[in-house]
């Protein structure tokens, strides 16, 4: 299936930061778009404005009818948080990078804007990205603010790089982008000298930030009290700038993605469990990988315990040619669609296996669906598999907290799942949705509340009680995992729902309504009955809704 032609980059010479506009948004030389215009959904068997809407001038809603079929394969777009954090590497190799499958989505493409305006080479071959880094300390002062859209991995990751450039620079970002918490990336840089302030004290963004250069800031030793692999990121590369030895701990592992890249790139990082020796981090799997390597190993640090990671400043990196895998937090939505529809079976192909990225397909084995992980192959920083959910009847589970980080971007597909069990189910320690994209955890709630569920909030814990959900009108609420959450849900769904600002799935996965219709059974090629876009003209939902 074609994908949306949503990401254009320039030729070198066409460099954003030459001109007025750059890193602002204004720029329009890397574009990112929701693959859907008046009267077509590029790539997809969807009907735009069936019913006489007109997409035109208006946000998109998703009508959706319930009771599909799904079987098949797909395969999602790159995964997000590896394009982000190889593209910034990239930027401060000495060189050009090569990296392939990079995702066609207003994340990613934010992140390659910031690049551009501060004078890295970007450019598109038909296969990948080709990313002419300038160097560890090479990066130039932009000559406007740095626009990081709704991305809060751009924000906080970009700023460990920038504390460590010399010039000023000033990173902004959405609406959304510009309530989320920044003092958690703030505060440990000023601890290492940093020169950074934002609003409210340096918890808010915009976020200025003046770059000693060199090896300026000061090596420290990070406690976070939330596991967050954002934060943990955002001090690892801050750390590279350092004429010491950084160290961060955690309190429960995170997504090690960083660590894994920095390691690929020649950039030696340590790593230390709790009363252990260090040792070098797994950059590269082998083809008999390790344990650490395996997609059902419980955790790259093993028992649930995070290692402490610490990495010695003034390393560069080298450049490096990377096949990003298919993000399993964007195929989750499909692959629980799968587990929760009679005779569904879904095959998301090529996928990332890291180990601290499968709790919830380990979720979704524990609550009773057939599962299967198959074809890992382990030729790079990452191990990469198929993976395979068919229907069953699906039982409650209770989630601790410190699970959560491993599947912070899937609970609100979770609570779906929860909905459809036969026993109750929990989830605990999830007081880090609030100042996502939304407060995800008022969202889940609100909107699967509209649809008849049985969700009460107990603190930082969920409590979902066993109910069959029906249609109605629903708001992803300008959020891409509660739009996909709320797809799902309206497919598990008796009647119709209709899922209001539904463009915001374009953040990170353009073509989800194409995957989608790909793998309904029994439709007609070309159109379909289950699924489609309407213009914010068109109110009424057909006479089966609700």
């Amino acid at each position: 299936m074609g994908k949306p032609d949503a990401l254009r980059v320039p030729l070198q010479q066409e460099r954003v930061g030459a001109g007025a506009g750059a890193g602002t948004g204004v720029n329009t030389s890397i574009e990112a778009s929701i693959g859907a215009q008046p009267g077509r959904h590029p790539g997809t068997h969807l009907e735009v404005c069936p019913k006489g809407g007109s997409a035109t001038g208006s946000q998109p809603e998703l009508w959706i009818t319930g009771g599909a079929t799904l079987r098949g394969s797909f395969e999602p777009p790159g995964d997000k948080s590896i394009a982000h954090r190889a593209a910034m590497l990239a930027a401060i190799c000495e060189g050009d990078s090569i990296i392939c499958n990079y995702p066609r989505s207003q994340d990613c493409a934010s992140t390659l804007r910031c690049l551009q305006a501060l004078g890295v080479g970007v450019r598109e071959k038909v296969d990948s990205l080709v990313v002419s880094g300038r160097g560890l300390c090479g990066l130039q002062e932009p000559e406007n603010v740095l626009d990081a859209g709704n991305s809060g991995t751009t924000m906080r990751l970009l700023a460990g790089i920038l504390a460590g450039q010399n010039g000023l620079f000033v990173l902004t970002g959405d609406a959304s982008l510009r309530r989320r918490p920044m003092g958690r990336i703030t505060g440990p840089l000023r601890v290492m000298g940093a020169m950074v302030d934002g609003r409210a004290g340096g918890a808010l963004a915009p976020l200025v930030i003046r770059g000693f250069g060199g090896t300026g800031l000061l090596a420290r030793r990070h406690v976070l009290p939330v596991a967050s692999a954002q934060v943990k990121s955002c001090i690892l590369l801050a750390g590279l700038y350092t004429d010491g030895t950084t160290t961060v701990v955690e309190p429960a592992p995170s997504r090690d993605h960083t660590e894994r890249l920095l390691e690929f790139a020649g950039v030696r990082v340590k790593k230390r469990l709790p009363g252990a020796g260090a040792a070098s981090f797994p950059g590269m799997c082998s083809p008999d990988p390790p344990r650490a390597c395996l997609p059902w190993a419980a955790d790259v640090a093993g028992g649930g315990v995070a290692p402490e990671i610490s990495v010695d400043g003034g390393q560069a990196p080298r450049p490096f040619r990377l096949v990003i895998p298919g993000d399993l937090s964007s195929a989750a939505f499909l692959l629980a669609a799968a587990a929760a529809l009679p005779g569904s079976k879904a095959t998301a192909v090529r996928v990332s296996a890291n180990p601290t990225r499968l709790e919830f397909v380990r979720v979704l084995a524990g609550m009773g669906a057939q599962v299967s992980i198959e074809h890992v192959e382990c030729n790079g920083p990452e191990p990469v598999a198929d993976i395979h959910v068919e229907h069953s009847n699906l039982v409650g589970v209770h989630i601790p907290p410190e699970a959560v980080p491993s599947m912070i971007d899937e609970v609100p597909i979770f609570a779906v799942m929860a909905c459809t069990a036969s026993t109750p189910s929990s989830i605990h320690g999830i007081g880090e949705l609030r100042v996502k994209e939304t407060d995800r955890v008022a969202a889940t709630i609100e909107e699967l509340s509209r649809m008849g569920a049985r969700v009460e909030q107990d603190g930082d814990s969920l409590r979902i009680q066993p109910s069959p959900l029906r249609g109605t009108r629903v708001s992803a609420r300008g959020d891409h995992r509660m739009a996909m959450a709320l797809a799902v849900a309206g497919l598990v769904a008796s009647g119709t729902t209709v899922v209001e600002e539904w463009d915001c799935v374009s953040v990170s996965y353009p073509d989800f309504l194409g995957d989608l219709n790909s793998l309904i059974v029994g439709e007609p090629r070309g159109r379909t009955t289950r699924c489609w876009l309407s213009g914010a003209a068109h109110r009424q939902p057909p006479s089966n809704a609700y």
